[in-house]
């Protein structure tokens, strides 16, 4: 749904952050367009942040895990609409937060090594159809997809070349991997 004081035209991204902030609820650009979504609820928020803790001590020292921040797809020239997303967590590269700090701009799809979204009531189409395919689109290697409906479960997708993103299902309990590095997360610690 567009929000009243939105732009009657598709949007650039430079566009889209010469807006600013638009309140209520945070809004994304969707192929030029600006979509206003509703505050997530607490326990939405405190599982990311759960996440964010679990994933922090095991991250590679070129590696950070940042919270509820917008993205760049770069799925569009800059001159054309775009797409900013704003996943509720990622891990990015170190050298992107201080690229940003200095450059101002996005952080790039391009420096995003796994993107997380955590699903809320509503959310679900958008975030295992229209979200995995933007993402694959935008080469972000991992997308994981955090269902927090007792019991927890994550869905965790890698590119898999042409296809887009493959996955093995969704797991509960822990979740172990060695890619993009090695790491094990409590589940159900997260709720």
């Amino acid at each position: 749904m567009a929000h009243p004081s939105a732009p009657p035209r598709l949007l650039t991204v430079a566009e889209y952050l010469e807006l600013g902030e638009i309140e209520p609820g945070y809004s994304e650009l969707i192929e030029g367009r600006v979509v206003i979504t509703p505050s997530p609820l607490a326990d939405h928020n405190w599982v990311a942040a759960e996440m964010r803790d679990q994933l922090k001590p095991q991250l590679p020292p070129d590696l950070v895990v940042i919270l509820d921040i917008d993205v760049d797809l770069q799925l569009a020239a800059p001159d054309r609409p775009g797409f900013v997303r704003r996943p509720d967590l990622i891990v990015v590269q170190r050298d992107a937060r201080l690229r940003q700090r200095h450059e101002g701009g996005l952080i790039r799809a391009s420096e995003v090594v796994i993107v997380v979204e955590v699903l809320s009531p509503g959310s679900g189409r958008t975030d295992n159809v229209a979200k995995r395919a933007e993402y694959a689109d935008a080469g972000i290697p991992h997308y994981w997809v955090l269902d927090p409906e007792e019991p927890v479960s994550l869905l965790a997708c890698h590119l898999a070349g042409e296809f887009g993103y493959a996955d093995g299902g969704a797991v509960q309990g822990s979740h172990r991997t060695d890619r993009p590095f090695p790491l094990v997360l409590d589940l159900d610690a997260l709720l």
